[in-house]
């Protein structure tokens, strides 16, 4: 379960502070699959870097199963990225002058996978994701949607419980993003995991949401 109370991000330019995350809270269960909605500006990338670890709130709690990651040290919170969420990007943010294998292969490492281990469960990997046959690949050679499955691949390597997307469709054609979105709803219904998608497309949420949230100006506007 992830819990969000009363959640702030404030940034300052010059002397206007500026809430980017204004009093969210919000609730998402073990194995939902839960779209953030909202246009450019919203905050909802804002509050999906805060639930990544990758930046740090204001004020306010984040709670995963319990345990509140706002306290973590730097340690713990590199721990948490590594072993409780698996992020995807909407620019997939693979290595260019690596292969397919050798992305997961590296995210496996930062993960403390034995190197005698890593390159038979990159391969279990992109073959989950319909890969198996493009291991060789580089960024490059593959297309969008390709690389973005490579990049689920490498969000799975650690075997998370938590997938956060960022727009995992944003540069994908209608055929390619209702792929994305069915293997992201098999990780889910097969394999159990919660996924939190950001998303500025509502019609894109309702075909795979559990639950949607809607985000305006950094706050939390509407759940359905």
């Amino acid at each position: 379960m992830v819990e969000v109370n009363d959640l702030h991000k404030e940034y300052t330019k010059g002397k206007t502070k500026i809430s980017a995350v204004n009093g969210i809270s919000l609730t998402v269960n073990k194995g939902e699959f839960v779209s953030i909605v909202g246009k450019s500006g919203s905050g909802k990338s804002t509050l999906l870097n805060l639930l990544a670890g990758l930046d740090t709130a204001t004020s306010g709690e984040i709670k995963f199963n319990g345990t509140d990651i706002c306290k973590f040290s730097r340690k713990e919170m590199a721990y948490h990225r590594r072993k409780t969420i698996g992020i995807v990007f909407q620019s997939f943010n693979l290595i260019a002058t690596r292969t397919a294998l050798e992305n997961i292969m590296l995210a496996l490492a930062f993960g403390g996978i034995k190197r005698s281990e890593r390159k038979a469960k990159a391969i279990q990997l992109l073959e989950k994701v319909g890969l198996g046959n493009r291991y060789d690949h580089k960024p490059s050679e593959l297309s969008g949607g390709e690389a973005q499955r490579v990049a689920i691949a490498r969000a799975l390597a650690n075997d998370p419980h938590f997938i956060l997307a960022d727009e995992p469709t944003g540069n994908l054609d209608t055929n390619t993003t209702n792929d994305i979105l069915t293997l992201l709803q098999n990780l889910r219904k097969e394999e159990g995991r919660t996924i939190i998608m950001i998303t500025h497309d509502l019609e894109t949420a309702q075909t795979v949401s559990d639950k949607i949230f809607t985000v305006s100006d950094g706050k939390l506007i509407n759940k359905n």
